[in-house]
């Protein structure tokens, strides 16, 4: 058995973890909207926004999801059991989804006038949003 200050502290790592990865992915989102704003204005394109775009998206996708994992086995060695949270629960794991469906998107985009650019950007949307509604319920989890 895991000492009870020992699980505060992965609690909170794993919250401090998760707000880094929002962050990221805060800042991976300002990066496409300033190549989509480029490509609809017709200017230059600065290729390396668009490879630190492309090249962090995967690595962010990867970190999300191990949020989620992290987060998923700490509770169930606490609690033991997954749904102690459900609400918490469901919400990372939609992340998860949302990350995982984000990436096959991006995959799919190809060329200037590519019709997956506009899912792909909606998708980031809501990927930011239940971080932010996962910021809530988690901060009321530990508080």
């Amino acid at each position: 058995m895991i000492p009870g200050e020992w699980i505060g502290i992965a609690r909170v790592l794993h919250g401090a973890f998760n707000i880094l990865v929002a962050v990221a992915l805060l800042h991976q989102g300002w990066l496409g909207l300033k190549i989509r704003r480029a490509r609809r204005k017709g200017g230059a394109k600065d290729f390396g926004v668009i490879k630190r775009h492309r090249g962090r998206g995967p690595v962010l996708a990867l970190l999300g999801i191990l949020g989620y994992a992290m987060g998923a086995t700490l509770i169930a060695i606490d609690k033991g059991r997954l749904f102690e949270y459900p609400l918490h629960h469901v919400t990372g794991l939609s992340i998860v989804i949302l990350l995982a469906m984000t990436f096959l998107v991006s995959r799919q985009i190809k060329g200037p006038d590519s019709p997956w650019r506009t899912p792909h950007l909606l998708l980031g949307v809501a990927i930011l949003g239940a971080y932010l509604a996962q910021l809530f319920l988690g901060l009321n989890i530990l508080l």
